[in-house]
């Protein structure tokens, strides 16, 4: 039996930003900085009161840095957000 030999991306599969991923990471970032998230700083997770406690650099999995950049302590835990989940307390 041989292996089948892989061409290319599959079907209906959509291919991420050509950009690599520590580069957009970066930049999600230092908007968050840029906005104010910095670590330390008190925020609201909607009504829920937190505290960013870092900066979410995962490049791979279901929440990464680039959509969700922000790292946030609250009384529920701790969850990483996007910056439009959470704003200034």
């Amino acid at each position: 039996m041989v292996a089948k030999v892989r061409k290319g991306s599959r079907r209906g599969k959509v291919r991420q930003k050509s950009e690599p991923p520590g580069r957009s990471i970066g930049a999600a970032v230092n908007a968050a900085i840029n906005l104010g998230f910095v670590v330390g700083r008190e925020v609201l997770v909607g009504n829920v009161p937190g505290l960013v406690v870092g900066y979410n650099i995962a490049s791979f999995g279901p929440f990464i840095g680039s959509a969700y950049p922000l790292v946030v302590r609250t009384v529920l835990g701790v969850t990483k957000c996007a910056i439009d989940e959470v704003r200034l307390a």
